[in-house]
C-alpha cells in the first residue's frame, strides 16, 4: 500500500466511507494536498506534476471500485423452466421462427470518480496529509541549499559581531570626546581659588557703614553755602520767584522758575571757595518738589578762577532728598565769589522746588 492509498484509507476511518459525499470530500482533500506539495517543490516539472495527478486519479478510481454494487447472479433453475416458444405454421406448412428481442449487451461497470480540481478543502472534510517521494535530483538540490545556508550562517554571525563592536567603539570615542568620563574637577577649567581661612579681625560696631545712594555721611565736616534764615544771598530774576516758607518739615525757600525757564541764583562766598580750593568738593542740595508735583531740576555753577561744575539734572519728588554733585577744585586763589544757579522746572510749566539747604564738604 503506497502513501497516497494509506492516507486516503486513514481518512476513511474518521468518517463513514459508505457515504458517497464523505468519500468525495476525502478525494478533494487528497487533490488539495497534492497540489500544495507540487507548489512547494519548485524543482517539479509540469510533466512530473501531471503524472502525479494521474497516479492519484488512478488510485482513487481503484479505491472507488470497491464501493460499487456487484452485478446480480443468474439463476439456472428459472432458465430451464421457461415455457417453450410458441411455433406456428405459415400457409406453406413451414414453421416460423419465434421473435427474439435481444437487448443492448451490458457494458462493464466502471466506478465513477469525479475529476476534482484541487480547490480548498470543503468545510467538515477530514484533513489528509500525503507525503510525496522526492526524486534523487530533488533531494540533492535541497541538500545543496541547506549546505549553502549552513555555510552562510557563520559569516552572518561574524558580520553582526563586527558591526556591534564598531558601534561600541564609536560610542566610546564620542563619550571620551565629549568628556563623559571626566570628573567634576576635571570639567571645571576655572582658576582654583585657595581655601578660605577665617581669621580674627578687629570690628567696631560703632563705625558707620557706607552711605546709601542719595544720602551722605552726616559725620563729614560740612560748610554751609545757603540756609533759608539768610535769603539775602539769593537773586530771583524777572519771571521767577523765591519765597521763604515753613511747615512741619522745617523752613525752606520755595523757588519757581516760571514759564521763562530762568534760574534762581545762590551766592557762594569767597571764603567758601578759599576752603575748597585744591581739594575734592562734594556739594549737597537738600530739596523737594512742591505739593507732590514731580519736576526736573537743573543745577549750574560758576566759581570764577576755580572753574565750573557743568550742568546737572535731577528728578525731584515730593519727599525731601539730597541731590549731590562732585568736582575737583583747582588749587588757585579765588578772585571773587561764585554762584550756583538752579532751574526748578526744565519743562517750563511753572513747577516749584523747596530748597532746605545747600552745603559742601571737602576731602584732600
Amino acid at each position: 500500500m503506497d502513501s497516497i492509498e494509506k492516507a486516503i484509507r486513514n481518512a476513511f476511518e474518521k468518517g463513514d466511507p459508505e457515504n458517497r459525499e464523505f468519500r468525495e470530500k476525502v478525494y478533494r482533500a487528497a487533490f488539495g494536498a497534492l497540489d500544495r506539495a507540487l507548489k512547494a517543490n519548485p524543482a517539479m516539472t509540469v510533466e512530473a506534476a501531471i503524472g502525479r495527478r494521474k497516479s492519484l486519479q488512478a488510485k482513487i478510481t481503484e479505491i472507488e471500485s470497491e464501493f460499487m454494487p456487484a452485478a446480480p447472479a443468474v439463476s439456472l433453475g428459472q432458465a430451464g423452466a421457461a415455457p417453450a416458444p410458441d411455433i406456428s405454421l405459415d400457409g406453406n406448412g413451414a414453421a416460423s421462427a419465434p421473435s427474439v428481442s435481444i437487448g443492448t449487451p451490458a457494458a462493464g461497470i466502471t466506478p465513477v470518480v469525479p475529476d476534482i480540481m484541487p480547490d480548498a478543502v470543503l468545510p467538515g472534510g477530514p484533513p489528509i496529509a500525503i507525503t510525496e517521494k522526492r526524486s534523487r535530483a530533488e533531494r540533492r538540490a535541497a541538500d545543496r541549499a541547506s549546505a549553502r545556508a549552513e555555510r552562510r550562517r557563520p559569516y552572518a554571525a561574524m558580520f553582526l559581531a563586527v558591526t556591534l563592536l564598531a558601534m561600541g567603539g564609536i560610542g566610546a570615542w564620542w563619550a571620551v570626546q565629549t568628556g563623559q568620563f571626566k570628573s567634576a574637577a576635571e570639567i571645571d577649567t576655572s582658576v582654583h581659588n585657595p581655601p578660605k581661612q577665617l581669621e580674627s579681625e578687629d570690628f567696631s560696631p560703632t563705625d558707620a557703614g557706607p552711605a546709601r545712594p542719595g544720602e551722605v555721611d552726616q559725620s563729614r565736616n560740612w560748610i554751609t553755602v545757603f540756609t533759608p534764615t539768610d535769603p539775602t544771598d539769593v537773586s530771583a530774576p524777572g519771571g521767577t520767584s523765591a519765597e521763604v516758607a515753613k511747615d512741619d518739615t522745617g523752613s525752606f525757600l520755595r523757588i519757581r522758575s516760571g514759564n521763562t525757564g530762568s534760574a534762581i541764583v545762590f551766592d557762594v562766598g569767597r571764603g567758601v571757595l578759599e576752603q575748597i580750593a585744591g581739594k575734592h568738593a562734594v556739594f549737597d542740595i537738600i530739596a523737594r518738589a512742591e505739593d507732590g508735583k514731580e519736576t526736573q531740576m537743573a543745577v549750574d555753577c560758576n566759581f570764577g578762577e576755580l572753574g565750573d561744575c557743568g550742568r546737572k539734572r535731577y528728578l525731584v519728588g515730593y519727599q525731601r532728598g539730597e541731590y549731590l554733585f562732585e568736582m575737583d577744585v583747582p588749587d588757585k586763589e579765588p578772585g571773587a565769589a561764585g554762584t550756583i544757579a538752579i532751574n526748578s522746572d526744565l519743562t517750563k510749566e511753572g513747577k516749584a522746588v523747596d530748597i532746605y539747604e545747600i552745603r559742601v564738604s571737602v576731602t584732600e
